[in-house]
């Protein structure tokens, strides 16, 4: 189908290998993604790294390495103290001598058998696997990197922006076209990337709470007809939380429609396979770490138009697309 929702890979296959590693890319890759997601942090010395966060003692050895123990700090990271290790404290070479590990070991045991055996990546490392696996395959696979905490990074002097558009440019990934999407939980870096790249931007929308730029009140005024009509001065699409589009009660909104007659596309967040994460009405008998009906959540999704999806298992969200495209009742 044509207009056949994208798959996005949530930092990579992370159901099943260690987030933002060059092996859960790979496998999201092998597994069907269109799109693998970066989310960016800086180095020290103003290298774009994938981690969710700039803390990084969940998702690496750092802890381990008694060469930088004297370097755990606790920072204000948009508004809230956090303590840990964090990226911009180490160059590149520092941070290339961790190994990352399982950030959810209690759902994802199995993941645990692949700790220490990735590095943490860089976006130029990304963006070649992403070239690379695009010619092998013959199916363009895209990048959707996050901007992580801009404001915070801007005001220590290590802002995203520049560096992201140069390589992106380097790539030769400036165009309307390009198999690019940019997103952010905030505003006012959106609006500034607008002016300086061509590549389709997304705003992030939370279930709760607001932009931590203070750009706007909060992100259910950003949801609203008036409030998406805002946005789309300067973004493409959304990626909303998918609560606010079908609640834990089960209530459909109707922030899909209202996106797209604000000429918006819509890319909810995020799609996984345990009890512990999917709604109510799609979990099985079991514990938190067993797997429910996670495709039937994701056709129910594609049902209602949703232009795209983020799923920490590709495989199953490829499948589910699959059976909505042959499913007449979910053709559009």
């Amino acid at each position: 189908m044509a207009n056949r929702p994208i798959v996005i890979a949530h930092r990579g296959a992370s159901g099943e290998r260690p987030e933002h590693t060059l092996l859960s890319y790979q496998l999201a890759i092998e597994q069907g993604a269109d799109f693998i997601e970066p989310d960016l942090v800086p180095t020290k010395d103003g290298v774009l790294v994938a981690r969710h966060e700039n803390e990084i003692s969940g998702t690496t050895d750092v802890a381990a390495h008694p060469e930088f123990a004297a370097r755990k700090a606790t920072k204000t990271i948009d508004g809230a103290p956090v303590t840990g290790w964090f990226t911009e404290d180490f160059t590149l070479a520092e941070l290339k001598t961790l190994r990352a590990k399982e950030r959810l070991p209690q759902l994802r045991p199995g993941n645990t058998r692949y700790d220490g055996q990735a590095e943490i990546p860089t976006l130029d490392e990304i963006i070649a696997l992403a070239k690379k696996a695009s010619r092998e395959s013959g199916r363009t696979i895209g990048i959707y990197p996050e901007t992580k905490h801009p404001s915070y990074f801007a005001s220590i002097g290590l802002p995203l922006e520049e560096r992201l558009v140069a390589k992106l440019h380097e790539a030769g990934w400036d165009r309307a076209d390009a198999p690019v999407f940019i997103q952010s939980f905030e505003v006012a870096n959106l609006r500034k990337l607008k002016g300086m790249t061509r590549v389709p931007l997304i705003q992030l929308m939370s279930a709760s709470g607001g932009p931590a730029d203070g750009a706007e009140p909060s992100y259910a005024a950003m949801a609203t007809p008036e409030g998406l009509a805002r946005v789309a001065k300067y973004a493409a699409g959304i990626g909303p939380e998918r609560t606010m589009i079908l609640s834990p009660s089960g209530a459909t909104t109707r922030l899909v429609a209202d996106a797209h007659a604000a000429g918006l596309k819509v890319h909810p967040w995020t799609f996984r396979a345990e009890n512990f994460f999917l709604l109510p009405a799609y979990r099985t008998t079991g514990g938190p770490a067993e797997h429910g009906r996670l495709a039937e959540e994701i056709a129910y999704f594609i049902g209602l138009g949703v232009d795209g999806l983020f799923s920490d298992y590709p495989y199953i969200a490829v499948s589910a697309r699959a059976s909505a495209s042959a499913s007449p009742a979910h053709r559009r």
